[in-house]
């Protein structure tokens, strides 16, 4: 397997036309406007004017799908690629956020692009093609299969390599190591774009990618991986971080999938911390059975835990396997409801208090703590630390008995929770 000698890969900025530096102005333009930023342009126009320079007529300008994984990694191949070949390239980041447009790139002295993770939207890649001399893109969604079938035509010079099998990292790998291959056709071995020792652990990075692109969900420790590369996101962004490519071929599978368990270790010990304040409550005064609930302040980040724990404590209780957890989010009362049975709908009650997901929000009122008694707690309550309607025993104002009546129509009322789980 060929090897990249530490003298190339020290090289590999040489070959890569600098991004100008940011002036104050274009600092605070590049923030607003991170992608079509006045920066990127700049470099278009700078990769442009090199290009006509340059004794090279073969210019090359990379564009991947950004923030995606794919797009990153098919990026770096590309990369690695184009240095091995001394050939002058530039590669910019492209999000639908804020999307360049194909007149950006009308600047000249590109002889080919390769749009890596994406075909653009409706008609880029075909009018890129009318500007460009070569454009060949690579994507694996069946969504952009379809695309391609309503095409009224297809130009000789744009080449769209899609294939659904494989994440468009492994295609675009596969593609340039095959390029490789035929300029060194004196050697019997495939030639890879990494030394062996990165080939190595890029291909298992691969590999769980390409699971969760695919929507396949079969790799052990999948969601740990997921879990633990997601901070990885925000530096795919060569624009803003000029060693994104060192750092990809440094991502372990192994260590991200630590990391991975780690996080959901920490989240949820510090759900289990507050599940002794678990109460047993009845959805829509028992039409929909009874639950495990807690009311809580300031973790509504750990909704998700402490649902899914109270959802089997609810279970092993006798009751129906979901969780509810109640909190404050943006002056709305929230209620999250969470099941780990299969066979458990919660947006069928979610719908029922005119919701469209598994959350309930009620519109938010000032609120204390419940009083001590022994009588079921009024709607407010039972949910969270609700607001006292009543004061002193009467009503305070009309506006009040109205959210009462309302709050009644929920038909959720706490219960005696006789035995803790």
């Amino acid at each position: 397997m060929h090897r990249l000698s530490p003298a190339l890969r020290s090289k590999w900025n040489s070959f890569v036309v600098a991004i100008p530096l940011l002036t104050p102005y274009s600092l605070r333009l590049h923030k607003a406007r991170s992608f079509r930023s006045s920066a990127a342009l700049d470099a278009l126009q700078a990769h442009a004017r090199a290009a006509g320079e340059g004794e090279n007529p073969n210019s090359y300008l990379v564009l991947y799908n950004y923030p995606s994984f794919s797009g990153a990694f098919a990026a770096l191949f590309a990369h690695l690629y184009l240095s091995r070949r001394l050939l002058p390239f530039l590669v910019l980041p492209f999000s639908s956020v804020e999307p360049f447009r194909v007149e950006d790139f009308n600047v000249g002295g590109v002889d080919t692009c390769y749009l890596l993770d994406f075909i653009g939207p409706k008609g880029f890649a075909i009018e890129l093609s009318r500007i460009i001399p070569r454009v060949i893109a690579f994507d694996h969604r069946k969504s952009t299969m379809a695309r391609i079938s309503q095409f009224r035509e297809c130009p000789e010079n744009l080449e769209l390599r899609v294939d659904t099998s494989k994440c468009s990292a492994r295609t675009v790998y596969e593609f340039f190591s095959e390029k490789l291959s035929e300029m060194n056709s004196s050697s019997v071995d495939s030639v890879s774009p990494l030394n062996q020792e990165d080939e190595d652990r890029v291909a298992t990075v691969l590999r769980y990618l390409e699971d969760t692109d695919l929507r396949r969900w079969e790799l052990p420790d999948i969601k740990a991986f997921n879990i633990g590369i997601k901070d990885e996101r925000a530096k795919l962004n060569c624009v803003t971080n000029p060693h994104v490519f060192k750092q990809l071929l440094e991502i372990d599978a192994g260590d991200m999938i630590a990391k991975g368990y780690s996080y959901t270790c920490a989240r949820q010990d510090a759900a289990n911390k507050l599940l002794d304040k678990a109460f047993k409550i009845q959805l829509g005064r028992g039409l929909y059975g009874e639950c495990l609930a807690i009311r809580d302040y300031g973790n509504s980040d750990l909704s998700h835990e402490i649902g899914v724990e109270l959802s089997r404590r609810s279970k092993a209780a006798g009751l129906r396997p979901i969780g509810a957890l109640v909190f404050m989010q943006r002056s709305n009362l929230k209620m999250c409801l969470r099941s780990t049975d299969k066979s458990t709908d919660t947006s069928e009650i979610a719908k029922a208090y005119q919701s469209e997901a598994v959350s309930v929000i009620i519109r938010s009122v000032q609120h204390t703590e419940p009083a001590q008694t022994d009588e079921p707690l009024g709607e407010m309550e039972c949910l969270r630390s609700f607001k006292r309607i009543f004061s002193k025993g009467e009503i305070k104002t009309a506006e009040q008995a109205k959210e009462k009546a309302e709050l009644a129509r929920l038909g959720i009322r706490q219960v005696k929770l006789d035995d803790q789980p």
